[in-house]
């Protein structure tokens, strides 16, 4: 009897120009925002348009597209579209939703961090000055944005210096009884015990604030002429002081480099391309005053202009900050009254954009595009020798081609206690830092200092989530190369982690120091073949040397850090009810968190703050505990 059971193939979705032609009956002349998609459902690109039928039967036409346009037409399966009601909220919408989903053929900002801010508290007698990163919720005065937060303490020490204000927080403000260290060292004038008014205090705060708003030259005046008054008077201990901080407040104005004067708020934004890659550098200009510079090196598909990648990049860019009152740029844009309009609407002021061909603007300008093509640079330079190290590493390893994403794993504990495992991550670019993971090791079960159930746990969390998150590994999270630290048994045990949960396709080797332990002498292990070694001097060997002490370096820092929360970890600081005050109370009464958890219900009763409910609840805490 023959078997005339037929096997069905699955169907093949059509894609390419035809498919983007058919939606065009079901379009109109609407603004709105466009997705193409690919066969599996992924998105190709995100785009926005002021006519969504004219736009895509651009698309649909079967000529006259770039290389890359192209490709993404022939991949193009289906697509998505959403109606707006005005061209701008098509492009706030656009950027959005670029950020969001990543799609492969669209400019990308790879780095959109928040930037850090000076924070001038305002809901205490005695404004504190700080760093502040995230949202503006606290309530207070907010200067910045500062290129890094090196940028804010080199700042925020020169402030202290000059203006004396406090750091401290609100709690050590009032349980303070005597000066800190910066009352002795002059960088606090120490309100917190009543060495300087209410009146006085709030001077320094407004001196401090005038300088943040670009007001420098008067408040360096006023000093100035205070200290030729204080010499007058023969109050040379006061003089001295008062010249100290005006050479303070000289050395910040000096640390912050280029300060235009016909430029008062305003991002400087220059890019240079070069070879398929660009690096964009943003210079942050603040009351007349340059606040630091950082560089952006955006995801490209390779045939883009100038103009289409810097419109990208400040959409991306200002997603989730506030636009200054001017974007100084090295290009024009493509929809620049748009890009306005939309960036006004966002701040709630009106945002100049302008490419200055002359004048103090142009030469900021320049100096921007000049750092750009520098860093480009250096980047192209780095990532040249990168790329020969991952291709000397695939022909070490036997990989077909050069990795990449590698990740790194290693442990650390002390006999067991606050384990930790850790995750570094390399690619063409080098060490990806923003990719790092660390797995607070949780497995109850795990014998101290079980080495090999710490790398079960990580490794099945981590493909685990690979496995929800990309399970078509089509997304650039799934690693080309595992290392692992460790030799045979290691290997073999993580051999068999991988086999289980369906992963082990992908290349594993595990790093040994070998017979002596000595560096340079490390042998690798791989399953299936004898353990190998590289020229000592090879630098393949080199390069898989600093992948494993970065690794190591970063779960012993994970480690640390997590004994170190533990030690300081107060007992107190879980129970319901008892905050920073009450808390406070409690160890000022008893002496210290042990005690309270040994004293009565009578005793806990008596302590200042503490109501008759709040001392059964502490009393239930610790004895239900124990």
């Amino acid at each position: 009897m023959t078997d005339q059971t037929s096997q069905t193939q699955p169907e093949t979705k059509p894609t390419g120009a035809s498919v983007i032609q058919s939606y065009l009956k079901t379009l109109d002349a609407s603004p709105g925002v466009y997705r193409m998609l690919d066969a599996k459902g992924a998105v190709l690109y995100v785009g926005k348009a002021r006519n969504l039928k004219a736009r895509v039967s651009n698309y649909a036409r079967g000529s006259g597209h770039s290389p890359r346009i192209w490709r993404m037409i022939q991949l193009t399966a289906s697509m998505m579209f959403l109606t707006t009601r005005t061209e701008t909220e098509a492009l706030l919408l656009e950027q959005n939703l670029i950020k969001q989903l990543k799609p492969r053929y669209n400019v990308l900002l790879r780095d959109d961090k928040s930037f850090p801010n000076i924070l001038v508290t305002k809901d205490h007698a005695f404004p504190q000055i700080t760093k502040h990163r995230g949202a503006k919720k606290e309530k207070g005065a907010y200067y910045g944005p500062f290129a890094s937060a090196g940028a804010v303490n080199r700042t925020l020490n020169q402030l202290q210096k000059v203006f004396l204000l406090r750091n401290c927080t609100d709690s050590v403000f009032e349980s303070r009884t005597r000066p800190c260290l910066l009352y002795q060292i002059k960088r606090c004038s120490a309100p917190c015990v009543g060495h300087i008014d209410e009146a006085g205090y709030a001077a320094l705060v407004s001196d401090a604030e005038r300088f943040l708003q670009g007001k420098s030259t008067k408040v360096q005046s006023e000093l100035a002429a205070e200290m030729q008054k204080a010499s007058d008077d023969m109050e040379f201990e006061r003089a001295a002081a008062l010249r100290d901080r005006i050479r303070a407040l000289t050395q910040v104005q000096s640390s912050q480099g280029i300060n235009p004067r016909g430029v008062a708020e305003a991002d400087v934004i220059a890019l240079h391309m070069e070879s398929g890659q660009a690096c964009v550098q943003v210079f942050f200009i603040r009351a007349n005053q340059n606040w630091g510079n950082r560089d952006y090196y955006p995801r490209l598909g390779g045939t883009e202009s100038a103009a289409e990648v810097l419109q990208a990049f400040i959409g991306q860019f200002y997603d989730n900050k506030e636009p200054p009152r001017q974007l100084i740029l090295s290009d024009d844009i493509e929809d620049s009254d748009l890009m306005s309009e939309a960036l006004a609407e966002k701040a709630g002021h009106k945002v100049e954009i302008l490419v200055p061909q002359r004048g103090e603007k142009a030469e900021l300008v320049a100096g921007a595009l000049r750092n750009a093509r520098e860093s480009l640079a250096r980047k192209m330079s780095e990532t040249a020798t990168q790329a020969k190290l991952l291709d000397g590493i695939a022909e070490s390893f036997g990989l077909d081609g050069p990795p990449q994403r590698i990740e790194v794993y290693d442990n650390s504990h002390i006999q067991g206690t606050n384990a930790v495992g850790a995750m570094v991550v390399a690619g063409p670019e080098g060490l990806m830092k923003n990719q790092y993971r660390k797995f607070n090791i949780k497995g109850d079960d795990l014998t101290p200092g079980d080495d090999f159930g710490m790398m079960k746990e990580v490794l099945t969390r981590r493909f685990k989530r690979l496995l929800k998150e990309d399970p078509d590994r089509d997304r650039g999270m799934w690693p080309d190369l595992l290392l692992i630290d460790g030799g045979a048994g290691q290997v073999s045990a993580v051999h068999s982690i991988m086999t289980e949960m369906g992963v082990e396709d992908i290349a594993m080797v595990g790093v040994a120091k070998g017979i002596d332990r000595d560096a340079g002498k490390e042998e690798f292990h791989r399953i299936g073949t004898r353990p190998f070694a590289l020229r000592h001097n090879d630098p393949v060997l080199y390069f898989v040397q600093r992948l494993r002490d970065e690794a190591h370096r970063f779960a012993i820092g994970t480690h640390r850090a997590k004994r170190a929360k533990a030690q300081m970890a107060n007992p107190l600081d879980e129970v319901p009810g008892v905050g920073a005050t009450r808390k406070r109370a409690l160890l000022a009464h008893f002496g210290s968190a042990k005690a309270v958890s040994r004293a009565n219900l009578s005793d806990l009763k008596a302590v200042d703050g503490i109501s008759g409910q709040l001392a059964e609840a502490i009393y239930d805490f610790f004895h239900e505990k124990s």
